[in-house]
């Protein structure tokens, strides 16, 4: 169940909810969806693949407050990121939240050999999907999650994806029918 967020943050969400289509942002169900099983899952570490203007992050970053957590997330675009980083000031996050600009596969390539992730939301360049999830695999922790926006409304964008996470036997992946389509991958292994 979701608590009632302060004032600020309600309203900064809901400017945000009418930019949705310029800023490509997940739906708010999807939002809730994600905040509610960072909490239920106690994700400490998580990262973030588009970061836009920050809406999906301030509910991943509310989650991590009530678990202690932190979140790194990474976009391409310097607007944007500037953007996201003023929301995350204005909503409280900003303390738990490191932002990394610049193209995902390269910051995921050389990230510490030691860094560990509990969680993962990938929200991005559709057909980078497969490349993201290899870059993140070795970093997801066994009983983590991988999630993936946008599965069903770029259906042909991210097959590679869906059929190589599928066929892969350390995860188990349901693709649920949020508003855009969301891959849940746990890694068993």
């Amino acid at each position: 169940m979701i608590e009632t967020f302060d004032t600020t943050t309600q309203e900064i969400l809901k400017e945000l909810e009418k930019t949705q289509k310029e800023f490509w942002n997940i739906s708010r169900t999807t939002a809730e969806f994600l905040y509610n099983l960072i909490v239920d899952s106690n994700s400490q570490s998580v990262i973030e693949v588009g970061t836009s203007n920050g809406y999906s992050g301030i509910w991943l970053g509310k989650a991590l407050k009530k678990t202690g957590g932190k979140l790194t997330t990474i976009e391409f675009y310097d607007k944007r990121l500037d953007i996201a980083k003023e929301n995350f000031k204005k909503c409280q996050v900003d303390d738990i939240i490191t932002t990394r600009k610049g193209d995902a596969a390269t910051i995921l390539e050389y990230l510490p050999e030691d860094f560990e992730v509990d969680f993962a939301f990938i929200d991005a360049n559709k057909r980078q999907y497969i490349d993201f999830f290899h870059l993140i695999a070795p970093h997801l922790k066994v009983g983590g999650y991988i999630a993936c926006d946008n599965v069903i409304s770029h259906a042909n964008k991210v097959q590679t994806f869906i059929d190589d996470i599928n066929a892969n036997p350390d995860y188990e992946n349901v693709v649920l029918p949020l508003p855009a389509g969301l891959s849940l991958a746990k890694k068993l292994r």
